[in-house]
């Protein structure tokens, strides 16, 4: 990795089902997340992803990238909107530097259907030797 490299896109469309096996997992069970008649009747456009769902995306992006998931040494993102079940999440980044310590700072973001809903994620990658 050297400055002004992009990372590969990760790109994952989440299922309709996704919010609810996700509830299960993460102990979230808003109904924001889980009830499409409650989502909708607090004026949303319907379930809403959690959104450590979507940072798992940002995270799974910057492991894919570094070569697995020791290589993430820091993740920080601005959450900046709402994503859906059933429209493509895409993960996008650029490697801003890489220190002498061999750490890659990578910046990046996640959008969905032309919004990104994470902002300035800035991941530190340690680089193999």
């Amino acid at each position: 990795m050297r400055p002004g490299d992009e990372l590969e896109p990760l790109s994952v469309t989440p299922d309709k089902y996704l919010t609810v096996r996700y509830a299960g997992a993460s102990g979230d069970f808003n109904p924001i997340h889980i009830d499409e008649d409650f989502a909708r009747a607090v004026g949303l456009p319907g379930r809403i992803l959690h959104g450590l769902y979507t940072m798992a995306q940002v995270a799974r992006a910057h492991t894919e990238s570094g070569g697995g998931p020791a290589s993430l040494q820091r993740l920080s993102v601005q959450f900046r909107g709402m994503g859906v079940p059933e429209v493509e999440l895409t993960v996008t980044g650029t490697v801003r530097e890489v220190r002498d310590d061999g750490v890659a700072i990578v910046e990046s973001d996640c959008a969905q259907d032309g919004k990104r809903i994470i902002r300035n994620a800035e991941a530190e990658l340690r680089l193999e030797p």
